[in-house]
């Protein structure tokens, strides 16, 4: 148990970390668009290979599952806007506002899916935009020198990653798990090539260290964290996997501090603290509701 608990928690470390090495590329030059795709490809050719190989070592057939790739678009287009983003505040705030996701798949719910937010759902919310606000600095703007139109990519970069989560979770549930990855993650690199088509053609920056960066976050991006999922969710539940989730906002903070120098004052951290605790006591939550049910289901 204690195994697979350490390597969940991996998986979200490795996410945590990459926007503060994003931010290295972008001090040698490399552009959000050529990092993002770079990542993309790097990623898919890894997931493919993957893939190919255990095809060929069980000698199962392939299948196309075309909403897959439709729905990696929404994958492509929220990990642009977020390095984009990353280009003009501080990594620690641009995951801070990445983790909205949290209350935005609760929006969604409720506006598509007719699911109207329960009590502890509409409390955890509002402690986690509390936490926000303190976590962000986001109540001293006028001092902090901070871009609104950074705030705006990476708001807009948590609702796309939440529409992700909720294609990701209503589609392609027969597909295998390497299969469903590389599906989206070509999804997603075709994304990045449109809207970028005319700066990724006519960059100078495709070179030999734009491959290395783009390699290194797609094995800590795309490639260690969906594996680590893999193997170790099935084993710990649901309800633990999306406690130890939350490690991604920790590490990125801490990555920034450390690697980039960025100042973390007391009140973030208050306010890191109660973003971690709301969605922690909201994930519980979940997990005890959804187990009553599968109780009472199987009484039935």
């Amino acid at each position: 148990m204690n195994k697979y608990i350490i390597i969940v928690a991996l998986g979200a470390l490795s996410f945590g970390m990459l926007s503060s090495f994003a931010k290295i590329a972008y001090g040698e030059g490399y552009s959000p668009a050529e990092i993002t795709l770079t990542q993309a490809l790097a990623g898919t050719l890894i997931l493919w290979s993957i893939v190919i190989f255990r095809k060929l070592k069980y000698g199962t057939k392939l299948t196309l599952n075309w909403k897959l790739l439709l729905a990696g678009t929404t994958m492509g287009s929220s990990a642009y806007t977020y390095y984009l983003s990353v280009a003009y505040i501080p990594a620690s705030l641009a995951i801070v506002l990445l983790m909205q996701i949290t209350w935005l798949s609760i929006l969604v719910d409720w506006i598509f899916f007719k699911k109207k937010p329960n009590t502890v759902e509409v409390g955890s919310t509002l402690f986690i935009i509390l936490g926000t606000i303190l976590a962000g600095n986001l109540l001293d703007l006028s001092n902090a020198n901070i871009s609104f139109t950074g705030i705006a990519l990476s708001l807009l970069s948590a609702l796309l990653y939440t529409l992700y989560i909720v294609f990701t979770s209503k589609i392609g549930k027969e597909t295998p798990m390497f299969e469903k990855s590389a599906l989206m993650t070509s999804g997603s690199a075709m994304i990045i090539f449109l809207i970028n088509c005319e700066a990724i053609t006519t960059s100078t920056h495709l070179d030999f260290g734009l491959l290395q960066w783009g390699t290194f976050l797609a094995i800590f991006g795309t490639v260690i964290p969906p594996i680590c999922f893999t193997v170790g969710m099935p084993k710990i539940g649901a309800g633990l996997s999306s406690v130890l989730l939350t490690l991604e906002l920790p590490a990125a903070v801490f990555c920034a501090h450390i690697i980039l120098g960025e100042k973390v004052t007391f009140l973030q951290i208050i306010g890191i603290a109660i973003m971690l605790g709301s969605i922690v006591y909201l994930n519980i939550s979940k997990a005890k509701k959804d187990k009553v049910i599968q109780n009472e289901t199987a009484i039935c």
